[in-house]
């Protein structure tokens, strides 16, 4: 259990017992799965904490040249990339520091094709598919939404398949159960499974919730273990959301109250827009340790970012006592997706990043100053 109180504020913290809880199971599921899991870095890149993970897992997934190096030098291994574009630029680049490369359109493959043939090292190429089949109902993460930009759908190859191709990858599911991944693999064997025999492995990329509470991870051993044994191919998966599931907070202060036509707002030492943006595009409303959704009678409050952005702001919570400037508001699940996204936006103080250590202390891993923020402009 942290111990908030000693937590400086604003600050990001992992509490390295959880995360440590959601690497064994990852790590059982592909023991007993056959599967290759990797992390996927677009959801989660707290390099300060991947000693620990390197003890469960070996790989990550990149989506850009730097991304890649991130693996190569923080997860000691070259990484699985895929980008929706590469730039020739950076090509050489990714392909120095990655073991595997898909590619989004058969365009992109064959204009890289004969640097990936000169290349010292062998790299295995894989091409990104789109089943045209996906449950995410929220347009912003559906890659498979009509006019969809990613992937190849199997009309584009009725031709077969391009020589020096030896995977499939496809990314269709957002913090979803194995049921729906069970769905997706029904399509993607009737769509693409003729052409399985010529190749090595299939990704079956993010969105496997397994570490959340409700979640069959027997089913999904089970369902891994029929596709592998039936197809022949080397299965990955590469969650992201999954690793830091639940694993830390966002540890804030109070530090005014204001108020207008009856609405009280709280006004914190982090920004919704800089510091937890996903909370406004997705939208969702984030759980605040000891707040509630309104009920009539509690003292309640909008709480509002401290950025100049009017729509800085979130809520309403009710709680249990009136809230004054001083006061902690710790925001629950904020390590996956929420850090990777954060900037700097009106120069606000970013969030200090730590770790809640097994012993019961605190570390800290970063703080943030004025050459952070100065050094991202010019």
């Amino acid at each position: 259990m942290i111990d908030y109180n000693q937590i400086p504020s604003p600050c990001y913290v992992i509490d390295e017992e959880r995360f440590r809880k959601n690497l064994s199971l990852i790590k059982h599921v592909s023991e007993k799965s056959g599967a290759e899991i990797i992390l996927a870095f677009k959801g989660f890149a707290m390099w300060g904490v991947f000693p620990v993970l390197r003890e469960y897992v070996s790989g990550a997934a990149a989506s850009s040249a730097d991304e890649a190096k991130l693996c190569f030098d923080e997860i000691h291994s070259p990484a699985h990339t895929y980008s929706p574009v590469y730039k020739e630029k950076d090509f050489l680049s990714v392909l120095d520091y990655s073991s595997h490369v898909t590619f989004n359109s058969l365009k992109q493959y064959q204009r890289f094709s004969s640097v990936l043939a000169d290349y010292p090292r062998k790299i295995s190429a894989g091409l990104r598919i789109n089943p045209e089949f996906s449950e995410i109902s929220h347009g912003l993460y559906n890659p498979c939404s009509p006019g969809s930009r990613l992937g190849i759908i199997a009309e584009d190859l009725k031709d077969g398949l391009p020589d020096g191709i030896e995977g499939f990858h496809f990314h269709v599911l957002f913090e979803s159960d194995s049921y729906a991944l069970e769905k997706v693999l029904d399509v993607v064997e009737k769509k693409f499974g003729k052409f399985f025999p010529q190749l090595k492995w299939i990704n079956m990329g993010g969105g496997h919730l397994m570490t959340r509470k409700d979640y069959d991870t027997d089913h999904l051993i089970n369902i891994l273990n029929r596709f592998r044994e039936k197809s022949g191919l080397h299965v990955i998966l590469e969650p992201g959301s999954a690793f830091a599931w639940e694993t830390g907070e966002l540890v804030a202060t109070v530090e005014d109250i204001v108020e207008n036509q009856g609405i009280k707002t709280a006004i914190l030492d982090v920004s919704f827009t800089a510091h937890m943006p996903d909370c406004l595009e997705m939208p969702y409303k984030p759980k605040i340790l000891n707040g509630t959704d309104p009920i009539e009678g509690k003292p309640t409050y909008r709480l509002g970012g401290n950025s100049c952005l009017s729509g800085d702001v979130m809520g309403d919570w009710s709680f249990d006592a009136p809230l004054k400037p001083g006061d902690r508001i710790v925001f629950l699940d904020m390590i996956h997706y929420t850090m990777v996204k954060t900037t700097t936006f009106n120069g606000v103080h970013h969030p200090s990043i730590g770790i809640w250590t097994t012993e019961a202390k605190f570390k800290l891993i970063r703080e943030f100053d004025y050459n952070d923020y100065k050094s991202r402009l010019s």
